[in-house]
């Protein structure tokens, strides 16, 4: 019996249902914002935001430009003495995949699977472009689930049952994301990403003629993965990884930027930090809705009311965290169609070895 056939249906289905995922996050995601502006009273939160003022809202769009500039040098020290790309590639590209990630309607990492192609412009090979993108990712999750982490347990010296719950609630949800982050660099170390690769090759060579069969090439990811892991290159991968960590506190210092110039609810440091590691925590719980939409609003609206921060106020925060997304990100979008366009201008890709 030939199963060919169902085996092309299935992956057919399989494919489409992924193509969709990004516009059923989507829908969702207006769905819980729509929900969320019906809910509110909307002349408090246009009140609560105009409070904040051009000068507040340039200081929080200069605060997430430093967090993106420290998340690609980070990204860049990875790469540092395996490729001749300067570290301005990875600057420009952290930029463009911040960009894609929260304009574009694709979950939270098709901007950073794009980034490693844009990065092969710079004659970069393709395995290593993966590579890099792959271990920048654990550190950006890894630094985040810590970063929530620490939020988690300043929660838990606050008083009351919802603010008890809630960091029950994160302490087992980053239990579960210390398992996936595990396995997700256990599959960079231990081999696996070879394995998978000769399996694609293998399926790929099953629905070709054979007269087409042309010689494999030798698996090159996991190779790459070694370099970037490489037992010398501890000071590069704890310098990104620091650097990583140190991004978050940006966050920190816009959530502190909007409340100041609101000025209707003074919080303490501790008060702050925990609002925005569990806001980025509920945030990138829902990677499958493009930018967190209405996601991160309603997660501000549930931190900040442990509190007492009206909703209004929580909303208007996360509206003027959404303006640094839009000033950086259009841009972003531009330089993306640019490079797209200079393609042959910037330099072939370089031939794996």
């Amino acid at each position: 019996m030939d199963f060919a056939p169902n085996r092309s249906r299935r992956a057919r289905i399989g494919h489409a249902v992924l193509r969709r995922l990004p516009l059923a996050g989507t829908l969702v995601g207006l769905g819980l914002a729509g929900w969320l502006v019906a809910t509110n009273d909307l002349a408090a939160v246009a009140a609560a935001f105009g409070k904040i003022g051009f000068l507040g809202l340039a200081a929080v769009v200069l605060a997430r430009a430093s967090a993106i500039l420290v998340c690609g040098v980070a990204w860049a020290r990875l790469l540092e003495g395996l490729s001749a790309a300067p570290a301005s590639s990875c600057l420009v590209l952290r930029f463009v995949r911040e960009g894609i990630n929260v304009l574009l309607p694709v979950a939270s990492v098709g901007g950073d699977v794009l980034g490693g192609r844009l990065l092969t412009f710079w004659a970069v090979p393709g395995a290593l472009a993966a590579a890099s993108v792959l271990a920048d990712m654990l550190f950006q999750v890894g630094t985040l689930a810590l970063f929530a982490g620490l939020g988690a347990l300043l929660l838990g010296q606050v008083e009351g049952a919802a603010a008890a719950e809630l960091a029950n609630w994160t302490g087992r949800t980053l239990a579960v994301a210390a398992l996936l982050l595990v396995g997700f660099f256990a599959l960079q170390r231990t081999g696996l990403v070879r394995v998978l690769e000769e399996k694609v090759a293998a399926l790929g060579r099953r629905f070709v003629r054979e007269a087409e069969i042309q010689p494999a090439p030798r698996p090159q990811v996991q190779g790459a993965l070694d370099a970037v892991w490489g037992r010398g290159r501890r000071g590069y991968l704890a310098q990104s990884f620091g650097l990583h960590a140190l991004a978050w506190l940006f966050g920190v210092a816009e959530v502190a930027i909007v409340l100041a110039c609101i000025g209707d609810h003074p919080v303490g440091l501790s008060e702050v930090v925990v609002i925005e590691a569990l806001g980025q925590a509920i945030k990138a719980a829902a990677f499958l809705i493009p930018s967190g939409l209405g996601v991160q609003e309603g997660g501000f609206v549930l931190v900040c009311g442990l509190f007492g921060i009206d909703s209004g106020t929580a909303l208007a925060l996360s509206l003027a965290k959404r303006v640094p997304d839009v000033v950086l990100g259009l841009p972003a979008l531009l330089v993306w169609q640019n490079l797209e366009a200079r393609r042959a201008g910037i330099g072939p890709a370089a031939t794996p070895r």
